[in-house]
């Protein structure tokens, strides 16, 4: 495990640097935060711009460690994160980059680097959230296509996307494990029905999802057939190994604007605090060594995260609650004055211990494979 950069890393690293500070100033104004579609064209906007320069490929074809280096500078610059274009850039796309077919990559890729399509993602039920090999939604083989009739929910933007990262049960037979399928699913297919959820915060990113006998090509399949809960895994280890980077980024940065807020209003008097702020500082700093030492594990094992995203995703969702937490602590009323944005970011964290796998699976993850515990009964 190495954690430190190479010249050429560095290099890199300055190059982006002078290149976020010549093209930030020229952005426009950042759209409503509750505003998804005029969101997604601010979003898929910058990724164009990213694309145009060089950049909007560092999601897959970049070394794990330039990633990490590319999320760090741009999240200390103050630019845009990947918004509306999380799924396929974080999630759906280095799932295909790493499974998919030449045909599946060329078709799909592009066009999410270019910020050209967005995607959505179709993994949780009502009744299969944690528990995701029970989910319901079946997929009937027809000829050339399969026959999709289910209900999704948590549906992250669906209103806004032209694909989904689909899983089906494709063998109902089959061990639940053993029978589910990876598939691409068209936004605008005849039977696909969209349902908006307003969550605590009042925004409208989730959705639950229907669908009613969708035709979905066999060509649009990740993976082999129900060798769908292998893919998934793969999905879910760059959910949790890697999409996260930028937000550790941001969450230091808070932490050093709340030190300087404290010693201005006077709270900082209050060593109760200051050891909280301290103990929250080595969090995350131990967080950004957890996340190289993880990039560098999946840089020499071919790219893909492994179970150590676990250990971050745990451990991170906890300190951002806490964090946000001490935040309202040294603000007080004055965080009512910091905008709709700070404040629908403080309300998401409490979603942390929930998406992308609750703490409670990644405690099973750790404690089975990091671990070798037996498996609970």
């Amino acid at each position: 495990m190495d954690l430190s950069y190479t010249a050429e890393e560095e290099e890199f690293r300055a190059r982006l640097r002078e290149w976020l500070a010549a093209e930030l100033p020229g952005l426009p104004p950042r759209p409503d935060p509750l505003d998804w579609p005029g969101r997604r064209a601010y979003d898929c906007g910058w990724q164009r711009r990213l694309y145009d320069a060089g950049y909007g490929h560092v999601h897959w074809d970049a070394s794990p460690t330039q990633r990490l280096i590319f999320l760090e500078e741009t999240e200390r610059a103050g630019a845009p994160y990947v918004g509306a274009n999380f799924v396929g850039l974080l999630h759906a796309g280095p799932t295909i980059a790493a499974e998919g077919t030449p045909e599946q990559r060329e078709r799909w890729l592009e066009p999410v680097l270019r910020g050209d399509e967005v995607w959505c993602q179709g993994f949780s039920e009502p009744d299969a959230g944690s528990d995701l090999a029970s989910l319901r939604t079946r997929a009937v083989r027809d000829g050339d296509a399969y026959v999709v009739t289910g209900q999704k929910i948590w549906t992250s933007h669906a209103e806004v996307a032209d694909w989904c990262e689909l899983l089906v049960r494709t063998d109902p037979e089959a061990p639940r494990h053993r029978g589910i399928s990876w598939l691409a699913l068209r936004m605008d297919a005849p039977g696909v029905t969209v349902r908006p959820l307003r969550t605590l915060a009042g925004s409208t990113e989730f959705a639950e999802l229907f669908l009613d006998e969708v035709r979905v090509p066999v060509s649009h399949r990740v993976g082999e057939e129900n060798d769908g809960w292998r893919v998934t895994m793969v999905t879910l280890s760059f959910e949790r190994g890697t999409a996260f980077v930028g937000e550790v980024v941001a969450c230091r940065r808070l932490l050093g604007e709340l030190a300087r807020t404290a010693r201005e209003n006077g709270t900082w008097d209050d060593p109760a605090l200051r050891r909280r702020l301290g103990a929250l500082a080595a969090r995350f700093q131990a967080l950004w060594r957890l996340t190289q030492r993880n990039v560098s594990e999946a840089q020499a094992t071919g790219g893909v995260p492994g179970t150590g995203g676990s250990v971050f995703k745990l451990d991170y969702s906890h300190a951002r609650q806490e964090l946000y937490d001490a935040a309202a602590d040294v603000l007080g009323p004055d965080a009512l004055d910091l905008g709709r944005e700070w404040n629908l970011d403080r309300l998401s964290s409490l979603s942390y211990t929930i998406a992308a796998g609750t703490s409670q699976i990644q405690r099973n993850i750790v404690a089975e494979r990091i671990l070798g515990l037996p498996k609970g009964r």
